[in-house]
């Protein structure tokens, strides 16, 4: 009789997971940080409030490639979703660039979030359309230059070689009008690409520059915000399709409690992140006023270069209306 029940329980739990809906998530953050810590919960809880009908399955650090790489195995239906930020996001919404362009909030991250908070339903419908649903958007932090080569001035920038993800429009726009030098590469290879000389200079968040250890061949931090980094957590319509209809508004609550809570960690783990990189030694650099005026002309080239081509027109009115 216990043999029959054990038999029959394991037949249960075969049936279960067979019938479960696995959705397959890669993101490029590292297994150990806060924000990992949030995902993890946001698949436990999504199963146990599916009673395990619904199974999220994250692939950390890059293992599932680059942005570009996450981005094409969903289209092939190797994933189904990805945490992705600005560029890949431009890629599938290119109005989504509008808050990531260079200097619209200068250091005020709240009036950052605002902006995205009130774009958000103009935005999703650009993803819908681009057949993604959007789970939520991420505050990913305020982004700086970090560089081996000390540069104290904006014309000091100019010939720096800066990595930029390749294809990266807006990043090529601000890189052009700063005079700097664009070496494209994938993101994994800027580390390597700084230690060799072949890139002076990358850009990030603090927590990205630590995570993605960075600080262990750079010098120098510029403590002027170029740009606010988003991020966002996307599942193609054909894996959304893959939860039961019935569980598709439990997903979206659970989704949205852990996206605010990995933004309240971005804004504490960036501060901690500035922090650590002056503990590290990492010179932190500040330009005078001169060059901090001359961030709305550099704005100004860049919104020139990319109105109407990569971010609609209104796009960019919607945006002017909350600095």
């Amino acid at each position: 009789m216990f043999m029959k029940k054990f038999v029959l329980a394991a037949l249960a739990c075969v049936t279960l997971t067979a019938n479960a809906a696995v959705i397959k998530i890669a993101a490029l953050a590292p297994e150990g940080t806060n924000w990992a810590k949030t995902m993890k919960d946001f698949s436990k809880e999504v199963k146990k409030a599916t009673d395990g009908k619904v199974k999220v399955k994250i692939y950390y650090g890059g293992v599932a490639g680059d942005e570009p790489d996450v981005l094409r195995k969903i289209r092939v239906g190797q994933l189904h979703g990805g945490v992705f930020t600005g560029k890949t996001l431009g890629d599938i919404a290119g109005d989504i660039r509008a808050i990531e362009l260079p200097f619209n909030f200068l250091h005020d991250e709240k009036k950052a979030m605002k902006a995205l908070k009130g774009m958000t339903p103009y935005f999703n419908k650009k993803i819908e359309a681009s057949g993604f649903v959007n789970l939520g958007f991420y505050g990913i932090g305020q982004v700086y230059v970090v560089s081996t080569k000390k540069v104290s001035s904006i014309p000091q920038m100019q010939g720096v070689k800066i990595w930029s993800w390749e294809g990266d429009r807006v990043v090529e726009a601000m890189i052009s009008s700063l005079k700097l030098v664009s070496v494209p590469l994938a993101l994994p290879d800027v580390l390597s690409s700084l230690s060799t000389n072949i890139i002076d200079a990358a850009y990030a968040p603090p927590l990205g520059i630590l995570a993605l250890q960075w600080q262990s061949q750079i010098k120098y931090l510029i403590n002027f915000p170029t740009a606010y980094s988003i991020g966002a957590l996307l599942i193609s319509k054909k894996g959304w399709k893959k939860i039961p209809a019935k569980h598709h508004a439990k997903v979206k609550e659970i989704a949205k409690k852990y996206v605010d809570q990995a933004n309240e960690y971005s804004v504490k783990d960036n501060a901690q992140g500035l922090e650590t990189l002056k503990s590290l030694g990492v010179e932190f650099i500040d330009f005078d006023d001169k060059d901090i005026a001359k961030a709305e002309e550099i704005r100004a080239k860049v919104l020139d270069k990319l109105k109407g081509k990569v971010i609609s027109e209104k796009a960019i009115k919607m945006l002017e209306s909350y600095r």
